[in-house]
């Protein structure tokens, strides 16, 4: 259950809730329109402490070449995160997500990295993470592929920059459920061919797809859209 911030009406269902507003990176559900009207005009008389963080699931390529121009995109990505003052969540591991951990941490704010590892040793000898940049790691001892459901159902929304096979994985699993996913064109890797995949796929999940080459005009249009319309099913886990 959560709470209409502006009339105190409890909301038990969140496929109920008539909208949503991110506000200084909290996520807040109105049971009425007029509600979220009212708060928009003066948020701060209704804001409250405890709110829920909007999270940003970053996913993309760890190993291989990876052009500095696209490590600095990945980086401006995880900035424009923190300056939302979103939560970002990414697989602690190195490359773009790394990257933009780097640039998350240059503004500031939670970072949470999922590790597939049982333990920080484990963490930093068999994986060859790093244990920089993040907040707070989950250990989950699930492996790889088993990391990855972790990694999208904590997100409220995915991003995937370049990418390979371990990517493509998050990419079918946020899909099959009905994420939200935000592509940073111009990445290379598995984004080069998502439109392609998705077509041949033939289902409808839910799932929508934003793709933009700027970083900070992605994030933008991916709050504008979870909050217009994507809030109302956010995966295929509501109902």
């Amino acid at each position: 259950m959560t709470i209409d911030p502006v009339c105190n009406t409890p909301i038990s269902q969140l496929k109920s809730a008539a909208a949503v507003r991110i506000h200084e990176g909290r996520l807040y559900y109105f049971h009425a329109a007029g509600c979220a009207q009212s708060f928009d005009q003066n948020p701060d008389q209704y804001v409250r402490p405890g709110g829920r963080t909007f999270t940003v699931g970053v996913m993309g390529s760890a190993s291989g070449h990876l052009p500095d121009e696209k490590r600095q995109a990945a980086y401006l990505l995880g900035q424009a995160v923190a300056e939302k003052k979103l939560g970002l969540i990414t697989g602690a591991c190195p490359g773009y997500p790394w990257e933009a951990s780097r640039g998350f941490k240059s503004v500031g704010g939670l970072s949470i990295g999922i590790s597939p590892a049982l333990s920080e040793q484990e963490h930093l000898d068999r994986y060859n993470s790093p244990n920089d940049l993040f907040d707070m790691i989950i250990f989950t001892g699930s492996g790889l592929m088993g990391r990855e459901v972790i990694n999208i159902r904590s997100s409220d929304v995915i991003v995937i920059i370049g990418g390979h096979s371990g990517t493509l994985g998050e990419f079918s699993i946020a899909y099959d459920e009905g994420k939200l996913i935000g592509v940073l064109e111009g990445t290379g890797g598995i984004t080069e061919i998502l439109p392609d995949i998705v077509r041949q796929i033939q289902k409808t999940t839910g799932s929508r797809i934003v793709t933009h080459a700027n970083p900070r005009t992605l994030v933008d249009l991916l709050l504008e859209t979870y909050v217009q319309s994507h809030f109302q099913k956010p995966s295929v886990f509501v109902g």
